[in-house]
């Protein structure tokens, strides 16, 4: 194994080389193994460190011997261009081992809009891009993550995906490599092993059908032995599976610089524009010991002085009201802090605020999602404006002066009165804290309003919707611009319309955009997500030389029995129930949170796994 020679010269010339050194306190470092595990986070070092999943796998993988599990980040614009111009080809941090030379080399799908650098990084590799172009000594390319639930337009460039909780199933993935690579089988039937895993996708054998006009029809199986429909992996017990035992510390500020601490998977409220909501169903809680233990050994081992509660709901956990005062009390000698990101509005007692707040505040957010109480019920969020006051005036009586609220536009039924409806609960909270007495508030409010733009998703209620124009979003975020206008403490940020327009085609996209996501990384697309490197023109010029109308993904209405490209992924939510939901949101009924009892969203074949009631 050669390893790659980095200069400090290049190394200097760049931004933040640290992002490409390793060495960093609790890394694993393998110099020999039977199998090399290449995991690859699409997106810059800082993002990529942040993500509890990888971390998880790293920790998993590495945990048998005989495997190395090294990480690897889409190196920033001036890394490639300076990889490029001195012939540095793409390498793990751990051992600088050439992604070419590792046996299997896996990507995190976490966002549409990160799919360029997938291609930046193979080439860099000087791995094929396609997998029906890689040759027999080629690393098996996978994924894994959130958007592999459609997997169809990142489809050609993969050789397996696997569909669900990666941890359940990455062993497995890595001994059928291992046993196919000393067994010397061909790289044809390492994929039939790797397809006979259950949740995992194998993408060459199935092939679209078209109608005569062109229309998305389904697929064809073209291998005998793949499964007709592949089944999302559910982790069942929390509580067997592997926490982090060691997190990497970087050496470098990262988005979330703390330990995460996951308390549930899945989520019980229903809100149907949220495929996280759904395709991480049902939910599985950590017992409160579990969570406890791990955040003694966390903190040990790490440094940080701040703990993060994570899940979709955080405040929706069984054992909340007793678990944050005991991690504040165990560790308030060390000052840790702890953190609940996108808390439910309805879920949080006042006293829990106080006693975060003992030790040093840490961020609050809040997510009514939109402006009015029907809308809020069209899209099931199940809060109200009183539960939202009640929340906020218990954050600014308890010493708060700042929360982040987030909203969402162009969402199905919505009105004008809905957009308007967010500036004036923007003005109500404003006014609740200047109506406390100065003594008992803080100094200086900051209310931070954030209104992203509704994206249809796949297994959702909502999957079916078209979404809206460019035009339109534009104008309703200048109408929600103005209404907020002079409202004291507030500020107002939103996400640039082009590219959650982007990221509605491949959300709903099939593997026609494989050519368009080639031609427009051709023409110089990188880092899509970052607004100060969207290049729009590279895309409307990938779409226009291959022929492919955006239109028809994005802002197309689905019929409800037509052909999806993720029809042949099992989410285990079945479509009759998604049906429901959307038949239900169109007249502005409630459905019940699932700990208040089953609505039934498994159906009969899956009804077993949901363990709530």
């Amino acid at each position: 194994m050669d390893k790659v020679k980095v200069s400090d010269k290049l190394l200097l010339s760049v931004e933040k080389p640290a992002r490409y050194t390793g060495g960093e306190l609790n890394s694993i470092v393998k110099e020999t193994a039977r199998l090399r595990f290449a995991l690859c986070f699409p997106d810059v070092y800082e993002i990529g460190m942040s993500h509890l999943g990888s971390r998880i796998l790293y920790e998993v993988i590495n945990s048998r011997e005989e495997y190395a599990c090294e990480r690897c980040f889409a190196p920033w614009p001036d890394m490639e261009k300076a990889m490029r111009e001195n012939n540095v080809p793409m390498f793990t941090l751990e051992t600088r081992t050439p992604l070419a030379e590792c046996d299997i080399v896996g990507f995190s799908l976490l966002y549409e809009m990160c799919y360029t650098n997938i291609l930046t990084m193979l080439d860099l590799a000087h791995i094929h891009k396609r997998s029906a172009d890689r040759g027999e000594n080629e690393p098996i390319i996978v994924a894994g993550g959130g958007c592999a639930c459609n997997p169809e337009p990142i489809a050609d460039f993969m050789d397996a995906i696997m569909i669900g909780d990666g941890e359940d199933m990455i062993m497995e993935v890595c001994d059928a490599v291992l046993a196919a690579k000393e067994a010397g089988l061909s790289r044809r039937d390492t994929l039939k092993k790797l397809a006979a895993i259950r949740g995992v996708y194998v993408p060459a054998f199935y092939e679209e059908k078209r109608g005569d006009n062109g229309e998305y029809m389904g697929v064809d199986k073209t291998e005998p032995s793949a499964p007709d429909k592949v089944e999302r992996r559910i982790l069942m017990d929390l509580d067997r599976a592997q926490y982090i035992k060691k997190p990497i510390v970087p050496y470098i500020p990262i988005v979330h610089d703390r330990i995460a601490l996951e308390l549930f998977r899945g989520c019980t409220k229903g809100c149907r524009f949220c495929q996280a909501g759904f395709i991480y169903r049902p939910i599985r809680e950590r017992k409160m010991e579990t969570v406890l233990k791990a955040a003694d050994e966390l903190i040990g081992c790490t440094g940080y002085d701040e703990v993060s509660l994570f899940s979709l709901s955080s405040g929706d956990y069984s054992h909340i009201h007793e678990l944050v005062p005991q991690i504040i009390d165990r560790f308030s000698s060390e000052h840790v802090s702890v953190s609940l990101p996108s808390l439910r509005i309805d879920s949080f007692l006042k006293e829990d605020l106080e006693r975060m707040q003992s030790v040093r505040k840490a961020g609050l957010t809040f997510a009514p999602e939109a402006g009015t109480q029907r809308l809020r019920d069209a899209i099931n969020k199940g809060v109200s404006e009183d539960d939202l006051l009640r929340a906020v005036g218990d954050a600014f009586s308890s010493g708060w002066n700042g929360v982040k609220l987030y909203f969402m536009i162009g969402l199905p039924t919505e009105t004008e009165e809905d957009i308007l409806g967010i500036a004036e609960l923007a003005r109500k909270v404003s006014a609740l804290f200047y109506s406390m007495p100065k003594e008992k508030r803080g100094k200086g409010l900051r209310v931070s309003v954030s209104a992203s733009s509704f994206v249809p998703k796949p297994f959702t209620p909502f999957q079916w919707e078209p979404q809206d124009r460019k035009e339109t979003l534009i104008e309703k975020q200048k109408m929600l611009k103005s209404a907020l206008k002079g409202i004291r403490g507030v500020e107002f940020s939103y996400h640039e319309p082009d590219i959650s327009v982007l990221e509605a085609v491949f959300a709903r996209g099939d593997r026609k955009l494989a050519d368009v996501l080639e031609r427009a990384w051709e023409l110089g697309a990188r880092f899509d997500s970052w607004d100060e490197h969207f290049k729009l023109d590279a895309w409307n010029a990938a779409f226009e030389r291959t022929g492919v109308d955006p239109d028809a993904y994005a802002h197309r209405r689905r019929e409800k029995d037509e052909a999806l490209p993720w029809d042949h992924i099992d989410s285990v939510v079945t479509k009759e129930y998604l049906v429901r939901e959307s038949e239900r949101a169109y007249r502005a009924e409630v459905t019940k949170d699932c700990r208040l009892g089953c609505n039934g969203c498994f159906g009969e074949k899956y009804a077993t796994y949901c363990k709530i009631n």
